[in-house]
């Protein structure tokens, strides 16, 4: 016991990062696994009524990252009761118009595809909205509390139940039902865990008190993931549309390959950044001073990732996903896609930053100017091909989220002299 003790890392941070890491491994592995039986079992037909579905409901959730629990991270302790409370209210009310908005979208794209048997599985996903806003508030609160080590255990309990799911429902023949209605019997699993670890309870009331404050902070947050949302569709848009799909397709299949496992480390350490932040927020010096030292944390763990990844790309790529990729010229695309991610978690620990000491504005003007630029670049390298596409992306990441660092930076350093002058 005392040498399992030693292993455990003594910066919080960095134990944090390790918990959300093997969490994220848990799931790769699974998900890899329930991947290869889809892949035997189910039909092109029934993946790509999945799809829709998945699709459908993915532009609907994206309104419950609001930023809400973000909130509740970030609060002060003498509001905290109150900003709980309002939140597990707005949760409710924001839960239910998702589901009656899905409800009637099913109508809406069974419509658009002709096809009748979309209605059903789009509208039991919705469900979903009506059982999260039980552990969402619990949710928020073990993320306050750096307790992410029970975050990722139910992360990671969900997505493996997910994937275990839909790959025994897939062996069993339910087609596309396989992918779908997991989606919703996972939902119950992480309430349960989240209401296990986290004691708080709601008042029997419903309150809005204080809601406008809440939601002015959210809205900005929401701004944001409408922004990351946006950007993570807007090359295959263009690709699509102005170069063809068959690039398409290479494109694709290189951007999923090269930013897969940076994407898994990036999400480890969002949530870890934001809760590290919030803990020092009220106290410049020492807020200046994690932000810094997390930098370096992150550099120590992109740099090498990323270097390992691009230098074997050439050798794995064939070996794992087959010669054909070479073939189309999957690997430099890959390559540069797989570039681009050294610069995405140091913009996202500024961004993380911004969060905690209460400027989410910033953060949102940030991210619509960088997706503009973003677009002009992918727009311009679609001359060049899906290659030039690659290296617009990769450029306007290098050249334009250090700055974003450095902006971050810079508000450190003004509010550590005020700190210090006003002693």
């Amino acid at each position: 016991m005392g040498l399992l003790k030693s292993l455990i890392p003594k910066d919080r941070f960095i134990r944090n990062i390790g918990w959300m890491g093997v969490g994220e491994l848990g799931i790769r592995v699974s998900r890899l696994l329930a991947t290869v039986l889809l892949a035997r079992l189910l039909t092109p037909s029934d993946y790509g009524l999945a799809a829709i579905v998945l699709m459908t409901s993915e532009f609907v959730r994206v309104f419950t990252r609001n930023g809400i629990g973000d909130k509740i991270v970030q609060a002060d302790d003498d509001e905290l009761s109150e900003v709980c409370q309002t939140a597990w209210s707005l949760n409710w009310v924001i839960g239910l118009s998702l589901c009656l908005i899905q409800i009637a979208a099913s109508f809406v794209i069974s419509k658009v595809y002709n096809d009748s048997s979309l209605i059903l599985p789009i509208i039991l996903v919705s469900f979903s909205y009506l059982i999260y806003p039980y552990a969402m508030v619990q949710t928020a609160l073990v993320r306050r509390e750096n307790r992410l080590k029970f975050f990722s255990l139910t992360n990671l309990v969900s997505v493996v139940t997910d994937n275990l799911l839909t790959g025994t429902l897939a062996l069993l023949g339910w087609g596309m039902w396989a992918i779908v209605l997991p989606k919703l019997l996972v939902a119950p699993v992480w309430v349960a865990m989240m209401l296990r670890f986290e004691p708080w309870r709601p008042a029997r009331q419903f309150t809005l008190k204080g809601w406008s404050h809440v939601i002015s902070f959210g809205s900005r947050i929401l701004g944001v993931e409408l922004m990351n949302t946006f950007r993570e569709s807007v090359d295959y848009l263009l690709v699509g549309r102005m170069i063809g799909l068959q690039a398409l397709g290479v494109y694709y299949f290189a951007f999923n390959a090269g930013l897969g496992l940076s994407v898994s480390v990036i999400s480890a350490l969002s949530v870890s950044l934001y809760s590290d932040f919030c803990d020092v927020r009220s106290v410049p010096t020492q807020l200046n001073q994690r932000f810094n030292k997390n930098l370096i944390t992150i550099a120590k763990v992109m740099v090498p990732l990323v270097a390992l990844q691009c230098s074997l790309a050439p050798f794995y790529v064939p070996i794992v996903f087959g010669h054909k990729w070479v073939d189309d010229g999957a690997i430099p695309i890959l390559i540069l896609i797989c570039m681009s991610a050294i610069s995405r978690p140091f913009a996202n620990a500024a961004s993380m930053l911004y969060r905690a000491v209460g400027l989410p504005q910033v953060d949102l003007n940030w991210n619509i100017a960088f997706t503009i630029a973003l677009t002009i670049a992918i727009i311009i390298g679609t001359r060049w091909g899906i290659l030039g596409v690659a290296v617009a992306v990769a450029a306007a990441h290098l050249t334009l989220q250090p700055i974003y660092v450095l902006m971050a930076k810079n508000l450190l350093r003004k509010t550590h002299t005020e700190a210090t002058a006003s002693v």
